[in-house]
């Protein structure tokens, strides 16, 4: 009885450890973001001299936060909702239509996302370019390309657990391919889209190379950029930088926090279905 005591309190110990140093980069930047930029040079790790939200003030300001933000929300809400409905729809299909050329097509899926982003960004601004694309709407286009593999992949292991049955009956008493789909199957499919929908979200939201690529207009400009803005070729203001990227980090927190029991739950039931 004692040493099972013994190893749990050894056990908590080091899940408490693991867990500071997850989160030591995290209060490091919320620490700093309350100093003064002589006081981070000083000293990155002691506390500051005095907590106030000058920095905080400052930074909402040169970020143009509002703008920023509301840019940011666009792209990651619209980009985030095709890859959904274009993925849930793709993996029905290659789900129910169990042929070899849906299995080499799944693979296809699978397989690329191994490819890195590094490897294609160059050949694609090209391409996106010649198409008159260097825009928002390019930059959607690109993010549904680039989210729906993995979307697929997870939504297709999922899948293969909704009954058959419902929809055989469904389409005996008539029920078209868009309504049974959306009607029957999509419902079905909550847990795994919520899922799908948190981890495009994070991606989105906190992309920088891409945007930085594509986006090159003044008031386009995501969040993310505009904190780049704070870091020049002769100056870099931390101060400012630690406080505009706690701001930044504040929306996508709230909204992880608020669906993170989805994330687990719909990765697990998809490789357990599938």
């Amino acid at each position: 009885m004692k040493m099972k005591s013994w190893k749990k309190a050894m056990l908590i110990l080091l899940m408490l450890a693991l867990s500071l140093i997850f989160v030591s980069p995290i209060l490091l930047l919320l620490n700093s973001s309350f100093k003064e930029l002589k006081e981070i040079y000083l000293d990155v790790l002691a506390l500051p001299s005095h907590f106030g939200i000058d920095n905080y003030r400052e930074a909402f300001e040169k970020l143009d936060f509002v703008r920023s933000f509301l840019n940011s929300l666009v792209i990651t809400v619209v980009s985030t909702a095709l890859i959904i409905l274009v993925s849930s729809m793709a993996a029905w299909v290659l789900v129910r239509y169990n042929t070899k050329a849906s299995k080499v097509i799944f693979l296809l899926f699978a397989a690329s996302m191994l490819i890195p982003f590094q490897c294609v960004m160059l050949p694609l601004v090209d391409f996106m370019s010649d198409l008159n694309l260097m825009n928002r709407p390019g930059i959607v286009f690109m993010y549904v390309g680039f989210g729906c593999s993995m979307s697929i992949v997870l939504y297709h292991g999922f899948i293969k657990n909704v009954p058959l049955d419902l929809e055989e009956a469904a389409t005996l008493d008539g029920c078209s391919m868009v309504r049974l789909f959306f009607g029957i199957v999509f419902p079905l499919l909550k847990t795994i889209t919520v899922t799908v929908a948190i981890l495009n979200v994070m991606w989105i939201w906190n992309d920088f190379l891409l945007p930085n690529l594509i986006i090159n207009k003044t008031g386009w400009q995501t969040l993310p950029l505009k904190t780049y803005l704070f870091f020049g070729q002769f100056t870099k203001r931390w101060d400012l930088a630690t406080a505009g990227l706690i701001l930044c980090m504040i929306p996508i927190i709230i909204f992880y926090i608020s669906c993170q029991r989805y994330i687990v739950k719909g990765v697990t039931d998809g490789a357990v279905k599938g």
